[in-house]
């Protein structure tokens, strides 16, 4: 998990100890933890890893000297006394994170920390092909790398997208709403930017965000359910791991079953949730252009504070979309039995407006023991958790092995 009592996270490994024989797991471990946490004290390594103190010692050196981590004062402290150094991650590495969609492709340089660096928004006019997808990407990260100091390096790209995904080597199965179907992405990237590529299906990377730096910090077991311009996606961490499933394909929540007799969706069934509940009713409803979805929250909270004919409308198509919404949570729950729903996207703004629907929903019925210790808490706006977990992907053989990565 991100940041629980055993300093683990969603696919880390274990925690260090005095008895490994590998010096790259002990530095593995104490990386991950710098990482997740952003800025770490020697002590509070040493209780988390069980390490003694010369051990992380040395361990803290050597990630210093790789440029993987840097000490510092702490900005602020009330503590009396000298404060503790903190470990901080290092500038020096960087991740390439890609997200393209049906109106927009996301792209942004992520430092470790998970930390947003100049991200870019490049809107189109249509769903784009893979081939401008790479175009697109290519541009943007030309400018960046040409502005980027000489003790930085971008060691990867990681890709969210929303489809399915091949877990061995990237390439897109079938993304329906870009209209995708066994699609190398991956290897197009790979060779346009000569870099390593890791794809994976947007939600889930956007749940493991979730679990290391979001909503879902210090909880093993939770359903995270984004809504976006695809559709909507979604992850799950159980027992403080990310659910894959026996093929890669585990967390299809969007896909789940509202209507026995609705709207026709992608998958090619019928009353799937994304199928009855889209973004694209939302704007319609609040007057939004595609290239203002940024604004919706905010424009339909607005318009409902308004009153009038216009709010009433709105509030139909609102609380019409939670209904829906927590006919889906009452499953996850009673089939999953999570202890936290995170909701992203879009469907924020549901529960803001019709929060008792979906309160309501996840305490009707069934088992008690499913259902009486869930609550449901919004992912943070700012951040995007989308880039910040492709970012995870292409971080991931660094914070396996960082002297063998860096030294690569």
């Amino acid at each position: 998990m991100a940041s629980n009592s055993r300093g683990t996270r969603p696919d880390g490994p274990a925690l260090g100890s005095n008895r490994d024989s590998t010096r790259q797991h002990n530095l593995s471990t104490v990386l991950r933890l710098v990482h997740l946490h952003g800025g770490i004290s020697r002590a509070q390594l040493t209780r988390a890893t069980g390490l003694n103190r010369s051990t992380i010692a040395a361990l803290v050196t050597e990630l210093v000297a790789l440029g993987l981590a840097v000490e510092k004062e702490p900005e602020h402290t009330q503590q009396h006394g000298r404060p503790s150094i903190m470990l901080r991650p290092g500038p020096g590495a960087l991740a390439l994170a890609v997200n393209p969609d049906v109106d927009a492709v996301g792209v942004a340089l992520v430092s470790l920390g998970g930390r947003i660096v100049n991200p870019v928004r490049f809107h189109t006019v249509r769903a784009p092909s893979t081939a401008e997808v790479v175009n697109i990407v290519s541009a943007v990260y030309s400018g960046m790398a040409a502005s980027l100091p000489a003790e930085q390096r971008v060691l990867g790209v990681g890709v969210a997208v929303p489809g399915l995904v091949d877990p061995a080597d990237g390439r897109v199965i079938e993304a329906p709403q870009l209209d995708w179907r066994e699609q190398p992405l991956a290897e197009q990237l790979r060779e346009a930017l000569g870099l390593p590529v890791f794809a994976a299906n947007d939600a889930v990377v956007a749940a493991r965000a979730q679990a290391a730096f979001g909503a879902g910090r210090d909880v093993e077991d939770f359903v995270y359910l984004f809504g976006g311009a695809s559709g909507i996606g979604g992850g799950l961490v159980s027992g403080g791991r990310l659910l894959h499933g026996s093929t890669g394909f585990a967390g299809q929540l969007g896909h789940t079953l509202v209507r026995t007799d609705g709207a026709a969706c992608s998958c090619g069934a019928n009353g799937c949730l994304e199928a009855e509940v889209a973004r694209e009713q939302l704007l319609d409803a609040a007057g939004l252009p595609a290239d203002q979805a940024e604004d919706l929250e905010e424009r339909v909270l607005e318009l409902i504070d308004a009153g009038g004919d216009a709010a009433q409308r709105l509030r139909a198509v609102v609380d019409h979309q939670a209904s829906l919404l927590a006919v889906a949570l009452r499953t996850l729950v009673h089939h999953l039995n999570p202890s936290l729903i995170i909701l992203g996207g879009f469907l924020r703004v549901l529960a803001r407006v019709n929060p008792s629907a979906l309160e309501d929903a996840v305490r009707v019925g069934g088992a008690r023991g499913a259902r009486e210790e869930v609550r449901i808490e919004l992912a943070p706006l700012g951040a995007d958790p989308v880039l910040t977990g492709a970012a995870e992907l292409a971080f991931e053989p660094l914070l396996s092995d960082p002297a063998g990565f860096a030294h690569a």
